[in-house]
């Protein structure tokens, strides 16, 4: 299993009010640079907050939600201080209740 990192926030918080595109560019073109592999993810109503070892954490996230999720513990500690408004947290997947980590919640047609 891989411990994931995380901050969530409303997807609109997250997509509109913050200047998250711009921050996440940068992180793009600093790995390009560095010739590393991108380890972040912008995931909007990611399904892992539906988890149950995650409802204490998730429950004071707006919905719709959207995340940053990765597996760099020390961006992800960055973007909390950055964006202020996010709930940070952790989990491990695969497992039972989180089988794909950057699965998003599918929308009613």
């Amino acid at each position: 299993m891989t411990r994931y990192h995380y901050v969530a926030a409303s997807e609109a918080f997250l997509t509109v009010e913050e200047p998250l595109e711009e921050v996440l560019r940068e992180r793009v073109r600093h790995y390009g640079e560095q010739q590393q592999a991108i380890d972040f993810w912008l995931v909007r109503r990611p399904q892992f907050l539906e988890a149950p070892e995650l409802t204490a954490q998730s429950n004071s996230v707006p919905r719709p939600a959207a995340a940053v999720i990765s597996t760099d513990e020390r961006f992800i500690t960055f973007l909390k201080l950055r964006l202020e408004f996010v709930r940070q947290g952790s989990f491990e997947a695969p497992s039972a209740s989180i089988p794909d980590p950057l699965a998003s919640q599918v929308l009613p047609v």
